[in-house]
């Protein structure tokens, strides 16, 4: 008997809504505008810009565009327990994600309501979409190993939580789900990751897993542990009935052909997900097309900056039905969790509006995110200077790019730098360049601890006059070519390198 056919009938509503919804994007978008004003409008936020009487998107549009040093005041007293702020009542939950200029981490709300109808929707819509797109799916025959964090106590306030978004799902996840998913609660929740790696794979091995949820880098991890314990060459021997892999967080493209590599199994499939600490945004809902839907009937309401405005005084901002296809925005999101016109921080770029669909293109700022490290410039700023003080050295240009994972899943971040003085000792500079990162990023902390994840940065020393080349062979020297400080793919990086050598 195959029960994922006989518990499969329990989408096929969804399903058949989600289709629907295909054609009637604006109309839901601005439903889920009113409803989401409505709702807020006896909280500070509401009556500051006067909730109660916005009766259309135009109205609306007098909110400012918020980032989150604009808001963090508000958060904190949220963490603090104050109720009605952002949201009505109080929040207790905050995810925590990758820091801004001025602070290490920065803390997002996570409401009862977006809760259930951003991020628990969407994680239900994932297996509705990946059932229709597999009718032959034997996906509730065995459990789904979902890798989660960690989480702590939030100022001690009573049954109040900060930590990963993942570990506040698996938190407060309806416990009907623990009799189809693994690791334990116990195991999911480790803040120790090398242990939680080692129990996941100890507990793990005998079960019939027949699904993976999680960020690449981190699943890769654990799947080598696995195969290291039991001395199998790939996966699917340990998981014969192993068939998809939804995956979201970092780009899966360096990953891709090493999970190929891994787990030779014909009828394996993955699945991109679109889900942040922000909210929970797309779904590919084609396994042979690398867009995702935008999910446009949660509790999120969409806007979006076109690219090359972004840094202007005055940028054109749109809704849903003013994108266009093949152009790069900055995404702004109003949700459930009290974020109001919030910039998120990624690009993307829709290959239809009919239906909605994308793909993410980027971050609005130089950045390296090849791991969930999230290192952004500032951080590459202050990480230097520190390094300078410490050794001497004076850096005249620099650029870096991450080093992907190799099949003994190595990965560093690789930085080519042209010093006018050279430090006192490279090494010594290299080190603390790479301390002072997990100091001020907490993301980077976390993929560098213990080595796991990411290994100390590498410093390649380049020739004096090397970036001034690289400028000049690219027809861009003077006028406002820069070059690029942090890049996501190593593009940049080879070219410099081929000429360095």
């Amino acid at each position: 008997m195959n029960e994922t056919k006989l518990i499969g009938k329990v989408f096929a509503a969804r399903q058949y809504q989600l289709e629907q919804n295909t054609t009637k994007a604006a109309e839901m978008q601005d439903k889920i505008l009113h409803k989401l004003i409505t709702k807020a409008a006896s909280t500070e936020w509401g009556k500051k810009y006067n909730y109660r009487n916005m009766h259309s998107y135009e109205d609306f549009r007098r909110v400012p565009v918020q980032t989150y040093d604009d808001i963090k005041g508000h958060v904190d007293r949220m963490r603090h327990g104050e109720a009605d702020v952002l949201w009505p009542g109080k929040v207790k939950w905050y995810a925590k994600s990758s820091g801004t200029t001025n602070d290490k981490s920065k803390f997002i709300p996570v409401s009862a309501d977006g809760l259930q109808h951003i991020h628990y929707q969407g994680g239900k819509d994932v297996v509705s979409l990946y059932l229709q797109q597999n009718p032959q799916s034997r996906f509730f025959s065995g459990k789904g190993l979902i890798l989660g964090g960690s989480h702590s106590s939030n100022y001690n306030l009573k049954d109040s939580l900060v930590g990963d978004l993942s570990a506040i799902l698996i938190q407060n996840i309806n416990p009907l789900v623990n009799f189809i998913r693994v690791p334990s609660k116990e195991i999911a929740l480790l803040s120790e990751f090398e242990e939680k790696v080692e129990r996941i794979a100890d507990t793990t091995i005998h079960q019939n897993v027949t699904n993976l949820s999680g960020v690449p880098s981190w699943m890769l991890a654990v799947i080598k542990r696995i195969l290291e314990k039991t001395g199998a060459t790939h996966l699917n021997e340990i998981w014969p009935n192993l068939e998809v892999f939804f995956h979201g967080g970092v780009s899966f493209t360096p990953y891709r052909e090493q999970y190929k590599s891994i787990i030779q199994s014909d009828k394996m499939h993955y699945m991109e997900t679109y889900n942040a600490s922000e909210g929970f945004f797309g779904i590919q809902n084609d396994l042979n097309d690398p867009s995702m839907l935008l999910m446009t009937d949660y509790d999120v309401f969409y806007e979006f900056i076109p690219l090359d405005e972004f840094d202007t005084p005055n940028p054109t901002v749109v809704p849903l039905e003013g994108v266009e296809t093949g152009k790069n925005y900055a995404m702004l999101i109003s949700t459930s969790c009290g974020l109001w016109r919030y910039i998120l921080g990624d690009t993307v770029k829709f290959s239809s509006t009919n239906p909605y669909k994308f793909v993410i293109t980027g971050r609005t700022k130089h950045f390296i995110n090849a791991f969930g490290e999230e290192l952004m410039v500032d951080n590459a700023e202050k990480g230097l200077k520190k390094a300078c003080e410490c050794t001497g050295a004076q850096v005249l240009e620099y650029s870096a790019a991450p080093v992907f994972m190799d099949k003994n899943a190595k990965c560093r971040h690789q930085w080519l730098i042209e010093f006018s003085v050279m430090p006192q000792s490279l090494e010594e500079f290299q080190h603390i360049l790479d301390q002072t990162l997990q100091e001020i990023n907490s993301d980077y902390e976390a993929k560098r601890h213990k080595n796991i994840t990411l290994q100390e940065l590498e410093i390649i020393v380049a020739k004096p006059g090397l970036f001034h080349d690289w400028l000049k062979q690219k027809g861009k020297l003077g006028g406002q070519h820069k070059v690029p400080r942090l890049s996501n793919t190593r593009k940049h990086i080879e070219e410099m390198l081929k000429l360095n050598s």
